[in-house]
C-alpha cells in the first residue's frame, strides 16, 4: 500500500499513475486529475443499466477494426487518468487485453452524467479527452427520467469538441461507424 494511503496527505508532488498501480484491487473507481485523486461513489442501478445496454447495442453493429467495452482506464499522462463509462477502441489495442488504454487507442469515450459528477462529465472530461486527441465523445444526460445523448466530434486543430447532435429518440450518426440506436434500447425499465 502506498505511503499516501497511510497518512492524511497525498504524496509529495501529487498522485501519479504509479501510485494508482500500487493501490489494492478493491473495486473502487479511482481517477486522476493533475495529481489529485478522484474517487466516485458506486454508480446507481440506472447508470449501470444504461452503460451495460449501450455497450451491448454498440457491440451488435461494431465493425471489424473496433472494439466496445466499458469502464476501462484511459491513461492520458502520469497525472491524468480517467475511466469512461463506455468506450470504443481500436481492435488492435483491444487484442492485447489491456487494463489501461492510451488515448490514441480510444475512438469514442462515453460518460453518463450522474448528479455528483455533472461538472466533471459536462465540462472537465470532454475538455481533457479532446486535449488528449480522442476523436469522439458522447454525454448521456439522465435528469428528469428521459435520456438525451449529446454527440461530439473533435476539432483537432483547436483540441475541443464540436457538438454534432442531441438525440432523444434515436442516435443516428455515421461516427465513429454507422450507428442507428433507438434510445429506448438503452433506457432502464421504470419500476
Amino acid at each position: 500500500m502506498t505511503a499516501a494511503l497511510q497518512s492524511d496527505y497525498p504524496p509529495e508532488g501529487g498522485w501519479t499513475t504509479d501510485d494508482l498501480d500500487a493501490l489494492p484491487e478493491d473495486g473502487r473507481r479511482r481517477e486522476l486529475l493533475d495529481g489529485v485523486l478522484l474517487m466516485s461513489p458506486s454508480p446507481t442501478r440506472t447508470h449501470q443499466t444504461i452503460a451495460g445496454r449501450l455497450m451491448a447495442v454498440l457491440d451488435e453493429d461494431c465493425p471489424d477494426g473496433y472494439d466496445v467495452t466499458q469502464a476501462v482506464e484511459v491513461r492520458i499522462n502520469r497525472t491524468r487518468s480517467f475511466i469512461p463509462d463506455v468506450l470504443i477502441t481500436t481492435a488492435a489495442a483491444a487484442a492485447r487485453e489491456p487494463s489501461k488504454y492510451e488515448p490514441h487507442e480510444v475512438v469514442l469515450a462515453v460518460e453518463i452524467v450522474s448528479p455528483n459528477t455533472r461538472s466533471i462529465d459536462r465540462v472537465l472530461k470532454p475538455a481533457l479527452y479532446a486535449q488528449a486527441g480522442i476523436p469522439y465523445y458522447w454525454r448521456i444526460e439522465t435528469e428528469g427520467g428521459e435520456l438525451e445523448v449529446v454527440t461530439y466530434r473533435i476539432d483537432a486543430v483547436n483540441e475541443v469538441y464540436t457538438e454534432t447532435g442531441r438525440w432523444t429518440k434515436f442516435v443516428d450518426t455515421g461516427e465513429p461507424f454507422p450507428i442507428n440506436l433507438p434510445i429506448s434500447r438503452i433506457t432502464p425499465r421504470a419500476h
